[in-house]
């Protein structure tokens, strides 16, 4: 019985070896979402801009979109910026802006001095509808299809990379797929 106590860390340290090797080949921008192939959560918040505004996910167009959470106190933000800027005049697919877990009057006038990207921009203060999507952090961005079916998730600042290698193909197959079911 001593003997076989003994074996007990061992075994322990093995299997916890296992564990962290396999670790090590997992890409950490590949988050499988829960929601994937789901509907946007239900949700109320207040527009960024119009608090007396209340939005709901069916204020959302049938329409191919991106959902981008950001907040002002987000580097990585910062530099997507700039790229959500030139999509946006490129007027492809509507992009909500949530704005994450930070500050009103911060997150306006970031936006007001910066550029605003976004169709919408979301109040997403206690990080309510982030936390209902499995948000880890921002940027994250949701695309979703015309039926209001989160197709694909991408945590990270989106670049001329990720835009050509893998959002904008999915997004063309989605939008090629909305108009053979006759939604714009």
């Amino acid at each position: 019985m001593k003997k076989f106590v003994l074996f007990i860390p061992l075994v322990i340290f093995l299997g916890m070896g296992v564990f962290l090797y396999k670790g090590l080949f997992l890409n950490p921008k590949v988050l499988d979402s829960a929601l994937e192939g789901k509907p946007v959560p239900a949700f109320q918040l207040e527009r960024l801009e119009v608090p007396s505004e209340v939005l709901t996910e069916k204020d959302l167009p049938a329409k191919v979109s991106m959902l981008n959470f950001w907040a002002t106190w987000c580097p990585a933000c910062k530099y997507e910026h700039p790229y959500l800027m030139m999509l946006s005049k490129r007027n492809l697919l509507p992009i909500y802006g949530i704005n994450y877990r930070d500050e009103r009057a911060l997150a306006v006038k970031e936006l007001t001095t910066q550029g605003d990207p976004y169709t919408v921009n979301i109040f997403d203060k206690d990080g309510r509808l982030g936390l209902d999507l499995g948000v880890y952090g921002a940027p994250e961005t949701f695309i979703v299809d015309h039926n209001g079916i989160i197709r694909y998730r991408y945590a990270g600042p989106i670049d001329q990379t990720v835009w050509t290698q893998t959002l904008y193909p999915m997004i063309q197959q989605l939008q090629a797929e909305a108009k053979v079911d006759g939604a714009s």
